[in-house]
């Protein structure tokens, strides 16, 4: 069984050099990396503790992990994490002795919350609690990777923590291919070749590379990358090192920024908050932040949140609606992901279309305008449903609108 070869090893290395890693190993998809470490490296007496938050990938790879002790701590909350870590040390005397491990699993950038790690106080934290050392930390840097960090390099090698951080997992299938000066060269090659560049790299030290290779099951049952995804993963890599995605990153804050700025001085803000119609929790103090992420959740009443799509529809934006179960239920919320190729004018455009939709709704909820209860944008999705499957679609959500 040999599923390796040399161009695979060059590029693995290649990239482990460029996030200042020891080592990395190259696996399908950012979701088979999450079950090959889970899998693999937490041992019978080690214990997970984790942000309530992490992705579903992560859940999984726990449930086939060796380690029975898995506690979560509430999302980017340090005082909570502190409390799960010595409820850990306190209940498990192999882990307290030092002679088992705490894997602490975290995420770089929150997708579904655009929030970012307090990466740095958690390490503090954990090290407190465990100065030996047996507390170590694993960081999915799915949506930082290329957007945030020297060169894109991700939130790890932002705050020069890489001989802090035990395992990082990059994926390929977000910023390498999608975004930016990345996608003029990756993406047209991926397209160009007919294939998927969604896979992945697991960085950390040579006795990782090598315990996951042989004891990861979703690393020995399974075949590796293709070629021609590995060599579109390296044009974008390249970009990268080259400097020639800074301008694509920058502009990547800049558009954030402006986010910010515009939706928070338009006239109907203050009140549309205030009534409960809009909220953007990331605009809190948004100017004092280092950086922001690419990703803005906007929240509305949670009955309104396919009316927000819906309206947004009409104005030519391409948007979907964050429902249960990528979410808790009654965390619905629809999301602003901001891409380097994309323009003030059209953060403008979506702003508008957002404040304009809140102006909307307050006038109903005032039973100002035409009486009517639904918004127009939502009137006309609605009349568009034609046949019995839609309908039945159209009564859920309008179901819904009443509970």
């Amino acid at each position: 069984m040999d599923g390796n070869y040399d161009y695979l090893e060059t590029v693995e290395d290649e990239i482990a050099q460029f996030h200042r890693a020891e080592a990395g190993l190259i696996v399908g998809s950012g979701f088979e990396a999450n079950l090959a470490i889970f899998a693999a490296i937490p041992r019978p007496g080690d214990a997970i503790v984790y942000d309530e938050l992490v992705h579903a990938s992560t859940h999984d790879g726990m449930q086939h992990s060796q380690a029975v002790t898995r506690v979560p701590f509430r999302h980017n909350d340090v005082d909570s994490f502190r409390d799960a870590m010595i409820s850990v040390c306190d209940s498990q005397p192999l882990i307290r002795q030092g002679k088992r491990c705490v894997i602490v699993a975290v995420e770089s950038f929150y997708s579904m919350d655009g929030d970012i790690c307090p990466l740095r106080e958690l390490i503090e934290a954990a090290k407190e609690i465990f100065p030996g050392g047996n507390a170590q930390f694993l960081i999915d840097e799915a949506h930082s990777t290329g957007v945030i960090g020297p060169k894109g390099a991700g939130l790890v090698c932002e705050l020069g923590l890489e001989r802090e951080v035990a395992i990082r997992l990059h994926t390929f299938g977000k910023a390498l291919s999608a975004s930016g000066g990345i996608y003029n060269t990756a993406e047209i090659l991926a397209e160009f070749l007919d294939i998927n560049t969604a896979i992945a790299i697991i960085l950390g030290n040579k006795t990782l590379k090598s315990a996951l290779i042989n004891l990861a099951r979703p690393v020995i049952y399974t075949t590796a990358p293709a070629f021609s995804v590995v060599a579109a993963a390296r044009a974008g890599y390249n970009l990268m090192k080259t400097g020639q995605t800074k301008a694509a990153q920058e502009n990547v804050q800049r558009l954030v920024k402006h986010f910010f700025k515009t939706i928070t001085s338009n006239a109907i803000w203050e009140e549309a908050t205030q009534r409960g119609i809009l909220s953007v929790p990331l605009s809190e103090d948004w100017d004092e932040q280092p950086f922001p992420t690419h990703i803005v959740p906007i929240w509305t009443r949670q009955r309104y949140s396919y009316w927000l799509v819906f309206h947004l529809h009409f104005s030519e934006f391409c948007a979907f609606p964050v429902e249960y179960p990528t979410v808790s239920k009654g965390q619905s919320r629809v999301r602003v992901a901001s891409h380097a190729n994309n323009t003030e004018p059209q953060v403008d455009g979506v702003v508008s279309a957002i404040c304009e939709w809140a102006r909307e709704m307050m006038e109903i909820e005032k039973g100002g305008g035409d009486g009517n209860k639904i918004p127009k944008a939502a009137r006309q999705i609605y009349a568009i449903m034609g046949d019995e499957n839609i309908d039945i679609f159209r009564t859920k959500i309008t179901h819904s609108l009443h509970n």
